[in-house]
This record gives C-alpha cells, sequence and structure tokens, in this order.
C-alpha cells in the first residue's frame, strides 16, 4: 500500500506549442503508470516529429512523485529537461510525462531563452489539459470456504466494497477493489474469516 492514495494528473493527453526566432516548441503531455509505457510514447514522438532537432522530456511517477528524470538531448545542460521538469512540480503533478519537440528556427535562443522556450511550451501542453484527483485502488483475488460466504459478504456490504468475478464451489473467489488506504483495515477484517486468503493482483 503507498504511503498515500490520491494524487494529481491528467485525464488524458493534451498538446502545446511554443515559437520564438522561428523555432517552434510543439509540447505534449501524457498520463503515464511506468518507465516502460514512458519509452513507447517517446519512441512515437520521434517518429511523428522526426524532422524535429531535439526532444527533450521530463516525467514523475509514483502517488509521491518520488520517481523522476529529466532529459535535454542535446540542448545546453540544464535548459531543457529541467524547466519542463519544474512546470510538472510546479503544478503538483505526478505520473506524467512532457515532450517537447523542437524544430530549429535557425537562430540561437541562449541559455535563458532555451530555458523560457521549454518552460512556456510545457506549460502551454499542461494548461490545455484537464488535472484531475486521483484515488489509488488495490485489486485482490480472495478465497474462502463456502460456509464463510455471509461472513465475507457482510464485510463487503458494510465496507462498500466494489467486487466481481465470483466463483460459488466448496472454495469460492471473487475479485475486490477497494481504496488502497483502506487495504490494511479491510484485509485484517477479512483474515479473521477461517479458511480467508488474498492474492494482490495490483493497484490502478
Amino acid at each position: 500500500m503507498a504511503d498515500t492514495d490520491e494524487y494529481r494528473t491528467i485525464r488524458k493527453a493534451s498538446e502545446g506549442i511554443y515559437r520564438e526566432k522561428g523555432s517552434r516548441f510543439i509540447s505534449l503531455v501524457l498520463p503515464v503508470r511506468d518507465e516502460n509505457e514512458i519509452k513507447s510514447h517517446l519512441e512515437a514522438v520521434r517518429k511523428q516529429h522526426h524532422e524535429a532537432r531535439h526532444h527533450c522530456f521530463a516525467w514523475v511517477l509514483g502517488s509521491e512523485g518520488g520517481r523522476w528524470r529529466a532529459n535535454d538531448d542535446g540542448e545546453p545542460s540544464g535548459t531543457a529537461g529541467r524547466p519542463i521538469l519544474g512546470q510538472i512540480r510546479s503544478h503538483g503533478l505526478t505520473n506524467i510525462l512532457i515532450v517537447v519537440s523542437r524544430y530549429f528556427g535557425g537562430s540561437l535562443l541562449g541559455v535563458s531563452g532555451l530555458m523560457n522556450a521549454y518552460r512556456t511550451a510545457a506549460a502551454s501542453a499542461i494548461s490545455n489539459s484537464e488535472i484531475i484527483d486521483h484515488v489509488v485502488h488495490d485489486q485482490y483475488e480472495i478465497s474462502f470456504p463456502y460456509q464463510s460466504m455471509n461472513d465475507v459478504m457482510k464485510i463487503i456490504k458494510e465496507e462498500e466494497i466494489n467486487h466481481s468475478d465470483l466463483i460459488y464451489d466448496q472454495d469460492c473467489r471473487m475479485k475486490v477493489f477497494f481504496r488502497s488506504s483502506a487495504s490494511s483495515r479491510i484485509l485484517g477484517r477479512f483474515s479473521r474469516i477461517r479458511g480467508f486468503s488474498n492474492r494482490f493482483l495490483g493497484s490502478e
């Protein structure tokens, strides 16, 4: 179970754009869950904007934003990835990737100009997105003897637990889905039922 089960992120992908001295900075913000998904998105952006000179990005993962990366992709150190990351942090977002693809316009912008351009492009994409508060839920498969069905269903009703895929047999099984912050308490109640066992399926 995570330390917190609620975080701010975006509902779906959004785009933004910033122009400066002929250069175009096209930004894309995406909700993400893991580094494999991030890698796939980066590959797709590079293919889509294959004529762009740079594809700078930053991402943050985890309900508390503890995992992150910023990449300048050939721009002077600290002029691209960090400003993009700064926009993610300033909006309090996580589980998010921002990529800014730069089409060079022929004029150098300098360090401050680049930092402003990447920061503004990232801000543009965020401003066009819908920011949401996401609550993390844990999913378990639980197993118990048929004789314990009433005890299990009593807890499910009292805790207002979502459930599905109920299999009736000598040993019954079903999937349950509840808020991550309630996991310890709910599993504690279930564990007092004779013959009860559970298998963690994941969080979302």
